[in-house]
């Protein structure tokens, strides 16, 4: 069999990727699923004073988590999120720029996105690799692995945001992003994923009429025929929500999925709910990952509305999964 010169320095990027990627057996001891947050579940304490990073840490380490998935504004000024479509959605459910990181068709962007925008572009790229390093010690210190890095991969990027992203996850001590982007900005990103040797793990809504979006089964597979290192972040709740069960999925995939985003949401679309309340099979994926010994890290994502307390609300999520998984 021929191997182009391309293929060979995939198959040796692949090789040196998996040794620096987590060992899921080691992470969780044997037989186990590793569980952890995505900081996401944490955004109320954006508003609250103190240092961000110090309350996440003080967040998982009194609900016992081991590792995170962290989501990019939680690392950034406080005052960058105020405008922030994910930060204002309603109770339950998250409005639809939130979910696509798109306005309505035929509707404006104010003025003031536009600035909070640019902001945030200029934060990317002007921040210093010392404070992402420190980030990172910072967890590691306190004993709590950061999985992957949840960066913001909209189509309006600049190339040189893209290529900062991947510095940031490196210099945070990931090998991992996750992104909730679109089919066009992932074919865009392929070089830079491939130059940095990162895994992009693509994130899932339930958008079903913009097929430029992840919502389907059919758009993770276009994904991962574009490059070894394109994975999934599968969003159990949204994918049910899509109208798909994730079970096939998992069995077909289970090798290229980063983790797994553990939230309940009703079918057709429907609300965010407490774990155990909607449509989604947390139970039957859970015990799926833990029989089959694919140990897929599991992400709890709070998103329902709750009490206004994440870390309360964030321990009855890991109390239902950890008895799911008994």
């Amino acid at each position: 069999m021929y191997f182009s010169r391309r293929d060979m320095m995939r198959m040796l990027a692949g090789a040196a990727l998996a040794a620096a990627l987590p060992a899921r057996a080691a992470e969780a001891g044997a037989g186990e699923v590793p569980l952890g947050v995505q900081t996401y579940s944490l955004r109320e304490l954006l508003n609250t004073p103190g240092d961000m990073v110090d309350k996440m840490i003080a967040a998982m380490t009194a609900l016992g988590v081991k590792q995170c998935e962290l989501f990019e504004p939680t690392i950034q000024p406080p005052e960058l999120s105020v405008h922030a479509p994910w930060a204002s959605a309603g109770p339950g459910k998250a409005s639809q720029a939130s979910l696509y990181g798109a306005m309505p068709v035929g509707q404006r962007k104010a003025p003031e996105l536009i600035a909070a925008r640019e902001a945030v572009r200029q934060w990317r790229l002007s921040t210093p690799d010392a404070y992402f390093a420190d980030v990172g010690r910072r967890f590691a210190r306190a004993g709590i692995e950061i999985l992957a890095f949840n960066f913001l991969l909209k189509d309006d990027c600049t190339d040189a945001e893209v290529e900062r992203g991947f510095a940031i996850a490196k210099l945070l001590g990931t090998r991992i992003i996750t992104a909730s982007t679109t089919l066009t900005m992932a074919k865009r990103t392929v070089p830079f994923a491939e130059r940095h040797n990162i895994v992009v793990a693509m994130h899932n809504h339930s958008n079903l009429s913009d097929p430029n979006q992840f919502a389907t089964p059919e758009s993770f597979e276009q994904a991962l025929a574009m490059s070894p290192l394109y994975w999934v972040n599968l969003d159990l709740g949204h994918y049910c929500a899509s109208g798909f069960d994730p079970l096939p999925f998992i069995r077909k995939h289970h090798k290229r999925i980063s983790n797994l985003h553990v939230k309940d949401r009703q079918k057709n679309d429907g609300r965010n709910q407490p774990f155990g309340r909607g449509d989604t099979p947390i139970k039957a994926v859970l015990q799926l990952n833990k029989t089959q010994g694919y140990r897929i890290p599991c992400t709890i994502e709070y998103e329902y509305a709750g009490t206004e307390d994440a870390v309360r609300e964030l321990a009855k999520c890991l109390a239902y999964v950890k008895d799911a998984l008994a």
